[in-house]
């Protein structure tokens, strides 16, 4: 199971990475040299950092709000196809239940 990270955690991480990008020459570096500091993996820093620059529109792609909205959405399509499919099968019952040949 991934491991979760405060926000506050995230941002500070993310921080330091920016902060360091011009001295260590590109983002992957500034990531290296952070990531043991934080006790973070460099591939979960890194995809911070995207996702930060996503979100100031620095860089094209779905912002985290529209992840977010994304995940929402398919939750709710998820359980209205299982409303869906119960209300079919129920249908499917109830129409047995009224047909006179089965009297």
């Amino acid at each position: 199971m991934p491991k979760k990270f405060d926000p506050e955690v995230k941002d500070r991480a993310v921080r330091m990475v920016l902060d360091r990008v011009e001295e260590a020459g590109s983002v992957t570096k500034a990531v290296a040299l952070v990531s043991p500091k934080v006790d973070v993996g460099r591939e979960t820093l890194r995809r911070w950092v995207c996702q930060h620059r996503v979100d100031a529109g620095l860089k094209d792609g779905p912002t985290s709000d529209d992840l977010a909205e994304l995940k929402r959405l398919r939750g709710e399509v998820k359980r209205l196809r299982e409303d869906n499919e119960i209300l079919r099968k129920a249908s499917i019952f109830f129409a047995g239940e009224l047909d006179p040949r089965n009297r």
